[in-house]
């Protein structure tokens, strides 16, 4: 009997999150933000081939059982590039992004199991500078950008899936082998990406980086997030360093906030509730409620949020988003 499974891993530029001069090009027009992602992949390649990522990594495997015995196993699929697209005046510059060689470990055969461990990726498309010690002191190189995941397929047909590392830039995204988004990372670090993701920095070069993992928000809230990035009034972006409050319980106010980049940890009466990233939009009670906070909202890592008003969204789609809020507190 063979038991295969997938898990995939898609890696895209969200809304604001390039800093420093680099942020440049995105505010002239001339690069661009990603829209986030489907909620279920039906056909990576046709997403690939819309340009709706920038690197995906697809782990498949499969072991043949005999009598409950693992006799043989393999990889299939591998990592995926797409492109960066460049508006320079009224034309388009597409520059393919460099893949670099899929890394796969042997498969580790356990009594009962296999685990397979892949890392798919390569340099981003558009070069960039970066300092460089010794001359000519700046170098002109495209960062590198990656995933690395791993699966175990059991002999009684449970799949387990993990996302052991990824640069740090830029958002990745998992997908289950139902291809349902099920996983994200919950912080991006461009500017230590943007300096340093070069050579040995690099699983290419023996060096992983740590991934946060945070769960998936609600459909209804990717759908706020849309409209509070893309429509309407420009909402304002603020930081908030590890430790600090973004509201506190009992306050007045009406903002309401969509987080987009880094994990705060919700709490009621100093009691940590649970924990929201990216994607997540807090607040809408104190905006259907008499304008109080509910709720302590506090930075758990750094984290940048967009502060929009309700005045802005629709307040059935609020009133929604409350309820859901409410059943995950009970």
């Amino acid at each position: 009997m063979r038991i295969e499974s997938v898990v995939t891993s898609v890696s895209w530029i969200p809304s604001e999150a390039v800093a420093g001069m680099t942020k440049a090009p995105f505010a002239m027009g001339v690069a661009h933000y990603d829209d986030p992602p489907p909620d279920v992949i039906d056909d990576l390649g046709a997403l690939q081939a819309a340009d709706r990522f920038r690197f995906a990594n697809e782990l498949r495997a499969w072991i043949d059982v005999v009598d409950g015995e693992i006799v043989d196993a393999g990889y299939s699929g591998g990592g995926r590039i797409g492109s960066t697209t460049l508006r320079v005046g009224p034309g388009e510059l597409t520059l393919r992004a460099t893949p670099f060689p899929d890394l796969r470990a042997e498969p580790e055969i356990r009594p009962g199991s296999a685990r397979f461990v892949q890392t798919a990726g390569g340099r981003t498309g558009a070069p960039a500078p970066r300092r460089v010690r010794g001359a000519p002191l700046v170098k002109i190189q495209a960062p590198t950008a990656w995933t690395t995941l791993s699966l175990i397929l059991h002999t009684d047909g449970r799949v387990e899936h993990a996302l052991e590392g990824a640069s740090p830039f830029p958002r990745h995204w998992i997908y289950d082998d139902a291809g349902k988004l099920v996983e994200k990372t919950g912080l991006i670090d461009f500017k230590s990406w943007y300096r340093q993701a070069f050579g040995r920095h690099s699983p290419w070069g023996k060096e992983d980086s740590p991934a946060l993992v945070t769960a998936v928000e609600t459909a209804l809230e990717r759908d706020l997030s849309l409209r509070i990035m893309r429509a309407g009034a420009k909402p304002r972006i603020k930081r908030y360093t590890e430790g600090r409050e973004l509201v506190r319980q009992g306050q007045r106010g009406r903002d309401l906030f969509l987080v987009l980049d880094g994990v705060v940890t919700i709490e009621i009466d100093g009691e940590p509730l649970g924990e929201v990233g990216p994607g997540a939009v807090i607040g809408e009670r104190a905006a259907l409620e008499h304008g109080v906070r509910t709720a302590t909202a506090r930075a758990r890592t750094p984290c940048k949020v967009a502060v929009a008003s309700p005045d802005d969204l629709d307040a059935a789609a609020l009133t929604e988003l409350s309820a859901g809020h409410r059943a995950e507190d009970a």
